[in-house]
């Protein structure tokens, strides 16, 4: 029996995307890029990228909601899903990861389909216009519920909703914590249970990036 160890979910999350996920040089570059201009390592692991392809797929949506864009990576997969009619609506607190971003959506080929929001999230999704089919949340945690409260808002019955980063090294379980990343999933965890707005359940997950998870809700 293969022994629980981080290198051992690295080893297997590396044979599940070479083997569903595959070589894609479009966001193999864009990984390039954002690592290039010193972005930090946080964007989706590939696996998690071709789920949410495959959510936005199944799910049918035509509008989607990013809030973290980062350097591109996880939008470009989301893009690509959207189909030619769709619209991807990313939103980045920081002009040049925006930039980065940009340049790489554009190398893929999608970005007629993406519409980059510079600001804060606080700041930008009060001038946005509903009707969004799915929602990805992956940016600050402390601000988790802020953006949970404008995904119900701005969606509609049966919009999915994704936050990302809820495990924590399970750290998820400790009330008595100080740290803000924790509490802030802490507390939208808490609203997905408890807001009627929403219909929702959890995954923890190990791979790549440790010990984390996903949430994955409804609009009700």
């Amino acid at each position: 029996m293969v022994e629980s160890t981080p290198h051992a979910w690295r080893a297997a999350d590396e044979y599940l995307s070479d083997l569903l996920v595959g070589r894609d040089p479009a966001l193999e570059r864009a990984l390039s890029a954002q690592q290039a201009a010193g972005m930090p390592d946080i964007e989706v692991a590939p696996v998690a990228g071709k789920l949410l392809n495959l959510l936005v797929r199944m799910s049918g949506a035509r509008r989607v909601l990013e809030v973290g864009t980062l350097g591109g990576y996880s939008t470009i997969w989301m893009a690509r899903a959207v189909g030619d009619q769709g619209r991807v609506v990313t939103i980045e607190a920081e002009h040049v990861n925006a930039a980065v971003a940009r340049a790489s959506i554009d190398a893929a080929g999608v970005g007629d389909r993406v519409d980059i929001r510079v600001g804060r999230g606080e700041d930008v999704l009060p001038t946005l216009v509903g009707g969004f089919d799915l929602v990805f949340i992956d940016a600050d945690k402390e601000s988790n519920t802020l953006y949970l409260d404008w995904a119900a808002r701005l969606g509609h019955p049966g919009t999915v909703v994704i936050l990302d980063n809820i495990g924590r090294d399970g750290e998820i379980v400790d009330a008595e914590t100080a740290d803000s990343k924790v509490i802030g999933t802490q507390q939208a965890l808490r609203m997905l249970a408890e807001d009627p707005r929403f219909d929702a359940t959890a995954l923890q997950t190990v791979g790549v990036k440790g010990w984390d998870g996903v949430a994955l809700a409804l609009i009700v």
